[in-house]
């Protein structure tokens, strides 16, 4: 599969990672549909609770994809080198602003991924994915295990024993200022001849959405 087909696939492959303990479960997102302009006053929205985070199980189909995708990542930005980090994070598709960016993020002190990646306290490692719903039945569960697309956010943080704090939800992986970790969400997919994968980096307020697209064994 090319990296402008995955691309061109991509929203609506927001699948939700399950396994049948500690984690996630997948769905496919609709593409947004620009909404009719109404001539009727119309209220407040309810807000929407923020997605709950769970590790992914250890018996899960997706967790040693994720955990390769997530090993080739790292190696990339703790290079620093640009030549290794910019193809993986968009490459050409990757705009001048957020190639700026994260060339700071790695250097600035003051990012959590500054003090995740580079400083002396060993660097360690937490993969999640959304909780399911207690509703499922098993069968949906093995279901949605054995699919062909699934999401994840990879974290890492430095020091300590690797216990946390880690993110509870999506809004608290956004890798602003004085989080204790840095995260990536990574889109996997299976449905090509070759399995791919993409990378995101939100930061905070700035916008950073960096990606990244490899190919690599399932």
């Amino acid at each position: 599969m090319t990296d402008a087909a995955f691309a061109a696939r991509l929203p609506a492959m927001r699948a939700k990672l399950i396994s049948s303990a500690l984690v996630a479960a997948f769905a496919l997102a609709a593409p947004a549909l620009a909404a009719p302009i109404s001539l009727l006053p119309i209220g407040p929205e309810a807000a929407v609770p923020a997605s709950r985070l769970a590790p992914l199980a250890a018996d899960s189909a997706w967790k040693p994809r994720f955990e390769a995708a997530a090993a080739e990542l790292v190696a990339a930005l703790q290079s620093r080198d640009e030549a290794r980090w910019a193809p993986m994070l968009g490459g050409q598709w990757l705009a001048a602003a957020d190639r700026d960016r994260v060339k700071t993020m790695l250097v600035d002190p003051r990012s959590p991924f500054h003090h995740a990646l580079f400083s002396r306290g060993y660097t360690h490692r937490a993969i999640f994915g959304w909780s399911a719903p207690a509703s499922l039945s098993a069968d949906e569960r093995a279901a949605i295990e054995a699919g062909k697309e699934a999401e994840a956010l990879v974290c890492w943080s430095a020091g300590g024993d690797g216990a946390g704090p880690w993110p509870a939800t999506v809004r608290e992986a956004d890798n602003g200022p004085g989080r204790p970790y840095a995260c990536a969400r990574i889109a996997y997919s299976i449905r090509g001849e070759a399995p791919v994968w993409r990378a995101f980096i939100e930061q905070g307020d700035a916008g950073v959405a960096a990606n990244a697209s490899v190919d690599g064994p399932a």
